[in-house]
């Protein structure tokens, strides 16, 4: 049981993760119907921007970790985010009126730049960091196992709980949330009661690219190692959590998360760990196959 429970707070952890990363997908595709298939480099430069800030900060002398954290979440978000809004303005405006492949492949060449980019200005090998937060609360103890619940993993739950809720209040309450709707309903009819299509578009990914930034911190804080080629599979997963919750509904982005998180941690735990990720994506198929939506998506309306 305590093993199972260890397990548990690993999974959530990592769900928490790849949620923050899914909701940027469900974002965007809500928005113009497209994949932004380099959101998972966008979280792979956020790592690497937290991991240079955190060196700069260690060696001006800064010795408070909440300050620490704090600017460096503030440093990688505004840095991030400006790599993301390069990315619609380069991959995604300019073909906004073609073919829907195009875009597509678009997407998929500035993914493979953003590798090959910090591949060379970072290097291939591993970039490693000392623990920053250390410590935690031992939940249950019984014959020598302890489970434990780390500060780093609180943080990261806690953040994305706080997340998650100022993102909804964000898309219900605010213009800017009601012009992402009009948006995602038809951009014809949005653009003609007013709404700027453009900027709306490009906040969107702003603000995917700011979530990513904050899963690439957490990552580096947790993990403590990072490379270049880190934003493929995580990107990916993080895809198949969209996905798997129901492309274009932000609790389905972090329910689906949370499970593809879940599984790995348990099959990792229970079964052989190299297929923890076959098991991740079948049960996306499984999923896809009795209800092609996905858990909480809605069928789409066909506009006529």
């Amino acid at each position: 049981m305590e093993y199972f429970l260890q397990q548990l707070i690993n999974g959530l952890t990592l769900g928490a993760v790849y949620g923050l990363i899914a909701i940027g997908y469900t974002m965007v595709y809500g928005i113009i119907g497209m994949i932004n298939f380099a959101h998972g480099e966008i979280y792979m430069i956020g790592s690497f921007i937290a991991l240079i800030c955190f060196s700069i900060l260690g060696l001006s002398g800064v010795a408070s970790v909440p300050l620490a954290i704090l600017v460096v979440l503030l440093v990688t978000v505004l840095f991030t985010a400006a790599y993301g809004w390069a990315v619609e303005r380069l991959a995604y405006r300019p073909l906004r009126g073609s073919f829907r492949l195009a875009p597509l492949i678009s997407a998929i060449g500035m993914s493979i730049f953003l590798q090959n980019y910090v591949q060379l200005l970072q290097g291939a090998r591993v970039k490693a960091m000392a623990p920053m937060v250390t410590g935690g609360f031992v939940v249950t103890e019984r014959a020598g196992f302890q489970v434990t619940l780390s500060y780093m993993q609180i943080i990261i739950m806690a953040l994305t709980l706080i997340l998650m809720a100022g993102f909804s209040q964000l898309i219900s309450r605010t213009a800017l949330g009601r012009a992402q709707r009009a948006c995602e309903q038809d951009q014809k009819m949005a653009a003609l009661s007013g709404i700027d299509v453009d900027r709306t578009v490009s906040l969107t990914f702003l603000l995917g690219a700011g979530l990513a930034a904050v899963a690439g911190v957490m990552t580096t804080l947790h993990y403590g190692v990072i490379d270049f080629f880190i934003g493929f599979l995580v990107g990916l997963k993080a895809f198949t959590a969209a996905v798997l919750g129901g492309i274009g509904s932000l609790p389905g982005a972090m329910l689906g998360g949370i499970l593809i998180g879940l599984v790995e941690a348990f099959w990792a735990a229970y079964f052989a760990a190299e297929y923890k990720d076959v098991a991740a994506f079948s049960i996306l198929v499984l999923v896809l196959v009795f209800r092609p939506t996905g858990l909480l998506g809605q069928p789409e309306v066909e506009k006529v």
